[in-house]
């Protein structure tokens, strides 16, 4: 069993408080976590309106009957069920464009997105562009790539059903699009990108491949430790990001050597849950400011990347969140260090292990990174998550680092 973490003794309260006293905090309008609980799809859909456009992942929700089981729910509440989009990879700019200009023609009341990251963003894109006017294409809108459009519509309500357990998708303000030919991916976010529903069942992850399980619950894990240490890092988040990592901690070794342990796989969408609300509210940090780079230019999957860069990103970040790395280092070892040297090194080193226990590689050459790719790469990197890592890193920095990864 998993275990919930000790309440923080008042003196640490305090002190939080006042290394923070005001901050936002974005999060659903409401989270129904818990095994079984796709069960109440209809009833949550019907407060939202009579017409439902669904957009979905992969196949394997197919062979798990979950298409039919969702109309049957849907159907029961009197809601009518239109399947849109599929989406098996991260959503392109075409997907997006192409999407929006279908659904412009017949709205629908809201929309639900099942399936893993990319099908959630896709559905959060689709739900936050249909309703605007003043532009044909999603990339007027998109971060660092853009025309520095925003929103000015309100978003169609979206409920978000994850079927894996890594991007936290389901409660966060931002979707990731991608353009090949243009060599980006990018966020487009707005605070009413929030989905108004995560509906979060772990049974829907039991039929997650171990690889996408091994990577999505590293994805999950970066995010909690970045968000962790962020320089955007705000209390509540603070709070949450410990909490998963302990959870993840314990529960990822054993979905990954059993995906049919349901426990584990619960506490692996609690702890994917956690990272997502504390990196909407807190931001990142440097495996995932050069992770989308890798997945652009080196076709590297998104958590692999985020695992391959997360132990060297806490050893360029460990100066200047010693203390915090530190309590990183007690939430993964369930351990109080004499000193904090000691908490930083047990945090670089618990993630090594776990990183080569999983069967993770440790340089980028073995993913096929090749040094005359480093230069396009460090351009790459420059995006928002970046900008929240805990330090400023320069270009020769960032190409130092890859160069030693290789």
């Amino acid at each position: 069993m998993y275990h919930r973490a000790k309440a923080p003794c008042r003196a640490t309260i305090v002190t939080m408080l006042f290394e923070s006293r005001r901050f936002d905090f974005f999060a659903p309008r409401q989270i129904v976590f818990g095994s079984s609980r796709l069960s109440e799809l209809g009833q949550l859909a019907r407060s939202l309106g009579r017409r439902a456009l669904i957009v979905r992942g992969g196949t394997s929700l197919d062979r798990a009957g979950i298409p039919e089981r969702v109309t049957r729910l849907l159907s029961g509440a009197g809601v009518e069920a239109h399947w849109g989009p599929r989406i098996e990879r991260e959503p392109q700019v075409s997907d997006v464009d192409q999407a929006v200009a279908q659904v412009r023609r017949d709205p629908p009341d809201f929309i639900i997105g099942i399936g893993g990251g990319s099908a959630i963003d896709l559905a959060k894109a689709i739900a936050s562009l249909v309703p605007q006017q003043d532009s044909s294409t999603v990339v007027d809108y998109l971060e660092t790539v853009g025309r520095g459009r925003t929103l000015i519509q309100s978003p169609l309500p979206v409920i978000a059903v994850p079927t894996t357990a890594g991007t936290g998708s389901e409660v966060t303000k931002n979707a990731v699009i991608s353009d090949s030919a243009n060599h980006f991916k990018a966020s487009l976010r707005h605070p009413g990108m929030v989905p108004v529903v995560a509906l979060v069942d772990p049974e829907l992850t039991l039929t997650c491949p171990q690889a996408l399980t091994v990577h999505s619950g590293m994805d999950a894990l970066t995010q909690l430790i970045e968000s962790y240490l962020s320089r955007r890092a705000q209390p509540i988040s603070d709070a949450l990001a410990l909490e998963g990592i302990r959870v993840a901690k314990e529960c990822l070794p054993r979905v990954a050597a059993n995906g049919s342990d349901l426990e584990a796989r619960e506490g692996m969408a609690y702890a994917a849950l956690l990272s997502g609300l504390a990196l909407a509210n807190s931001g990142l940090g440097l495996a995932h400011g050069v992770a989308p780079a890798l997945g652009i230019y080196c076709n590297i999957p998104h958590g692999l990347a985020c695992a391959v860069m997360l132990p060297p990103a806490l050893e360029v970040n460990r100066r200047v969140r010693a203390e915090k790395l530190a309590r990183v280092g007690e939430a993964l070892t369930g351990r109080h260090f004499s000193s904090i040297e000691q908490g930083c090194d047990a945090a670089i080193t618990t993630v090594r292990e776990l990183s080569l226990s999983l069967g993770i590689p440790q340089r980028l050459s073995q993913l096929g990174v090749r040094r005359e790719q480093i230069p396009a790469l460090v351009q790459a990197s420059r995006g928002s998550s970046l900008k929240a890592n805990p330090r400023d890193l320069s270009d020769a920095e960032l190409a130092e680092i890859f160069q030693r990864l290789l």
